[in-house]
């Protein structure tokens, strides 16, 4: 069987220069963006991911967050209309990357606008912030792509923070977690849990037991591991302070394989 595949972009040159929403703007120190991004790119590699690399995008300066660029369901890569007027020329490598891996390929089209970080998938439900960088359109376009394949969609509202995925991701079982402050509707999910620490609602699912997470949530990943989980940490600093997490720097097609 194929290996589990992860997408991945180097960090521009000029990443320091991302679009802050939500929070205020501090440095990013881009060489020590660039070893954090590579020691992220080895954890996925290490847990069996092999890594696809896409076509750096230089002049662009928040691609390295490549989640937002396409969405995955099934063997269906749909390729997003970012709501950030600015990122909507990283989409051109992206749709090359899957096209090369075999997807069918499929697109938001205007007036829609999606993130990819507005959409949380867990088993054939398919939750997508509504917010600043999804709008309605973006939502209905979403739902007519991958429906008609067997996904549930359900919008969710998102005001506190950049994306849905920002606020909630969730674990093996199901369970979405997330940090109350930054949630807007936790009862919408039918089972929640509260973690500690922001950068804490933040998990990319490895495999088993396996969850890959930010460094600044130590007390997260005690709460993980006494529930059976395995964290696997890496130190994201310098992409969190554009609003970035680790679900941001990659997309899963394991989907593709399964």
């Amino acid at each position: 069987m194929p290996s589990k595949k992860a997408l991945i972009r180097r960090p521009s040159p000029r990443l320091a220069e991302g679009l802050v929403t939500h929070i205020e703007r501090e440095k990013a120190d881009v060489e020590l963006a660039v070893e954090q991004w590579e020691a992220y790119a080895e954890a996925l590699r290490t847990h069996g991911w092999e890594t696809v690399e896409v076509d750096s995008a230089d002049d662009c300066p928040d691609s390295v967050f490549v989640e937002d660029t396409v969405v995955m369901y099934k063997n269906v890569a749909l390729i997003t209309r970012p709501g950030a007027e600015s990122r909507r020329v990283e989409t051109t490598g992206v749709e090359e990357a899957v096209a090369r891996l075999g997807c069918s390929v499929n697109w938001i089209w205007e007036p829609g606008t999606l993130d990819g970080g507005d959409v949380l998938k867990i088993g054939d439900t398919i939750y997508v912030g509504r917010g600043g960088r999804t709008n309605a359109a973006g939502v209905q376009q979403l739902r007519a792509a991958f429906e008609p394949l067997g996904a549930r969609v359900v919008a969710v509202p998102v005001s506190k923070v950049l994306h849905l995925k920002s606020a909630v991701t969730a674990l093996p079982d199901g369970t979405v977690i997330g940090h109350i402050p930054k949630v807007d509707r936790p009862s919408l999910f039918p089972r929640f849990l509260s973690v500690p620490e922001e950068s804490g609602s933040h998990v990319v699912l490895l495999g088993g037991s396996k969850l890959l997470m930010a460094a600044s949530a130590p007390q997260t990943a005690e709460l993980f591991t006494d529930l059976g989980h395995e964290p696997v940490m890496v130190d994201i600093s310098e992409f969190e302070k554009l609003e970035g997490c680790v679900t941001c720097l990659s997309v899963r097609v394991r989907e593709l394989y399964a």
